[in-house]
């Protein structure tokens, strides 16, 4: 967070307050997703498991092109391997792996990353 100062000019004095970042939500997610479509990459770590009814980590956790899907456009927003749940149950963070900037999403079905690759225009917050 960067500090700022301010100056009020009623009564000529400064004063130093900290810029929160803004708060990343699904809007944002779904506005990097649109930006980012054909350099849009995705790193699963976690997903739901039925066969023992909670999360197990992947086998393969590697960074692979995400591809486009119309299924469950609700769910994954048009991204096979991404799984949102919705009614404010999907948590979002900033994230940066090497080269891949872009979000962490976890939820009670998994955790994942969409990332794009640094050097490529693109607005995280």
């Amino acid at each position: 967070m960067k500090p700022t100062i301010t100056i009020n000019e009623n009564d000529n004095l400064l004063s130093l307050r900290e810029i929160k970042p803004k708060k990343i939500t699904r809007a944002t997610i779904k506005s990097f997703i649109k930006k980012n479509r054909d350099n849009l990459y995705i790193k699963t770590e976690s997903s739901f498991n039925g066969m023992t009814d909670g999360v197990d980590p992947c086998h393969d956790q590697s960074i692979t092109k995400a591809g486009n899907t119309d299924k469950n456009n609700k769910y994954n927003l048009g991204i096979p391997g991404a799984w949102f749940v919705g009614s404010s149950r999907d948590y979002f963070n900033a994230a940066e792996i090497g080269p891949f900037k872009g979000y962490e999403i976890y939820n009670c079905c998994g955790q994942f990353y969409l990332l794009t690759k640094t050097g490529v225009l693109w607005n995280l917050i």
